[in-house]
Parts: C-alpha cells; structure tokens; sequence
C-alpha cells in the first residue's frame, strides 16, 4: 500500500480571468475548486492509475468536509484526522500570468500529531509513505524527522518532496526516491546547475549519501533518474502546457504506480514522465487514459558516466 502524509491540505481555488487589473472588480470566465496539497494529488493520481493508496493528514472545518466530500467523489481512501479550526483556501489566478494566494491552516495539537505517528506505527515492510510538501508553522519543524524514524523502525520506504534546508537535514534517513528540480538540487550543494551533466554529477553526489533513487526535474527538457543500477535521462513528450500545478506530483505518483506494479526501475520513470506530462497538458491532474497514450512518448536514454567525467 501506498499512503501519502499531507500535513496541510486546501480547497484550491483555481479562477480563470482574460486579464486582471487591481483596484477593480474582476469577473472570472471559470471557476474550479479541488482537493489541494501534494501528497493528496499523489494520492489523487495513484486512484486514477488504479494503485491502492491512503491519504494521511489533518483536516478541520467546513472546508475539511469539502475535501473529504471531493476524495470520496474520486473514490479516494482516506484517514485524514480531523483537528480544530478550518482548512485552508489557496487561491490560484490564471491570467496572462499565474498568481497563487496560499491561507494558513488549523493548529494541530500533541494529540493529533501522536494519531498521525500511530497510523505510521500500523504499517509494515513493503508500504510506501510519500511525505510531500513544507511543513506549517503551526506544527513542529522536526516532524518529518518523527514521521520517517517510525517509517525506519518498520522497514518502511519514504518518498520525499520536499527542498530546501529540511531536505537537506532529511537525506541521513536515506529515503527511497527524492525529486528536486535542477535549482533544489544546486541549493543541496550550494551551487548553480545549468545542464544536465552538472545535475547528473551532483545526483551521484546524492545517491553516494545513501538515496536510494533521485529523479532530478529538467523543466520542460525531462528529467535524469539516478539509481544504483544506472543513471537514466528521459525525454518528455511535447505539447500544449496549460496547468503547472500538480505536475510533480503526478511525476512521483505516476513513478510509484509503475514500480509498484512491476519493480521496474525504467518503467516507473517512464510512467512518471508520462503521468507528469498528461498533468502539465491538462486543466487538473492526468487521466489514466492519457498517461498510457503519452507512455510510448517517452524516450529513455542511459547515460555513460565515463563520457559524463571526461
């Protein structure tokens, strides 16, 4: 079983407008409310591929309900633990460019952390938990150090998405899979990447600290997957890009359901690829029908270490 933790999930307001000016009353062509947080749109993605997963996390208030209400819609199993107080709203502008306006969340007690580290408890070798996201000001900032020593004790893998400082602190707990991009990957070293042989040599830098696997994003160019048994660049399939949000997640989701169901390293890259881009061509996160059509579009390419010191 695949669970996904969600410290902070919202209702993503997504409003879709010509133009917007400021100081006046904007009208929107469309309006469109979602499920949001990443491990819930990695949980999202994995129904929709037809991989058990549950959703783990705190959710509190009406808006709370809301979300429980559109994961059972989607036929998405969920624990989440009610906490008081409200869920939050991020608001999501598109018009000639994007803008997001991200609420704050509900205040999550002791008591409600000790239930999420009780799920974890329940689990046991060969589940997975995709810990996905910043965490909020109001719980803890060593909480997912917590969360991955109970995943440890158990034989648990962790997925990890997350960047900065606290990626860099989590890496001794040797997660199964990260996915920085090219400039998370520069601030784990404190340098700039600018192409995909300096992002290759800094991943094998990662996987020599004990990652298992790291899929390093290359924006709209692919992205390099670099395991003990190779290092891998995969193409992605072209087209329109109209939803920047979500892509990601649906790249790691897409990733866990082809490994889970063949422990295939290259395949799972290359549903990743596939689902990530079906997400970025949509309006909300990919469809099954979709991944599988852009599968055969995906080009792998093993890359020659050697070729890559010299």
């Amino acid at each position: 079983m695949i669970y996904t933790v969600t410290l902070n999930p919202s209702i993503d307001y997504v409003m879709s407008i010509s133009s917007f000016q400021e100081g006046v009353v904007n009208r929107a062509s469309q309006t469109m409310y979602y499920p949001g947080g990443k491990g819930l749109n990695v949980s999202r993605v994995l129904t929709k591929l037809g991989t058990s997963t549950t959703a783990l996390g705190f959710v509190a208030g009406f808006t709370g309900n809301f979300i429980k209400e559109k994961l059972l819609e989607e036929q998405v199993n969920e624990k989440l633990i009610e906490v008081e107080g409200v869920s939050r709203i991020n608001v999501k502008l598109k018009a000639k460019m994007e803008s997001e306006i991200n609420g704050t969340g509900p205040v999550v007690s002791e008591n409600n952390i000790d239930l999420l580290i009780g799920q974890l408890q329940s689990l046991n070798e060969g589940d997975i938990v995709v810990l996905a996201g910043s965490i909020p000001n109001t719980m803890p900032s060593t909480i997912y150090e917590t969360l991955m020593s109970v995943c440890a004790k158990n034989n648990v893998k962790v997925v990890l998405d997350t960047g900065g400082e606290m990626l860099t602190k989590l890496l001794d707990w040797k997660p199964f899979l990260i996915k920085p991009n090219h400039h998370e990957l520069g601030d784990l070293f404190n340098v700039t990447i600018e192409s995909t042989e300096e992002a290759i040599h800094f991943a094998q830098k990662v996987l020599e600290q004990g990652v298992e696997n790291i899929i390093v994003s290359m924006a709209g160019d692919g992205a390099i997957l670099a395991t003990k048994q190779g290092t891998y660049f995969a193409k992605a399939p072209k087209g329109v890009v109209k939803n920047s949000v979500g892509a990601g997640d649906s790249l790691v989701a897409g990733f866990l359901a082809g490994y889970s169901k063949e422990k295939n390293i290259l395949h799972a890259l290359q549903n990743g690829i596939a689902a990530g881009s079906a997400t970025a061509f949509s309006h909300d996160l990919c469809e099954k029908e979709e991944v599988e059509r852009l599968l055969n579009e995906v080009v792998l390419q093993e890359v020659n270490l050697e070729d890559i010191k010299k």
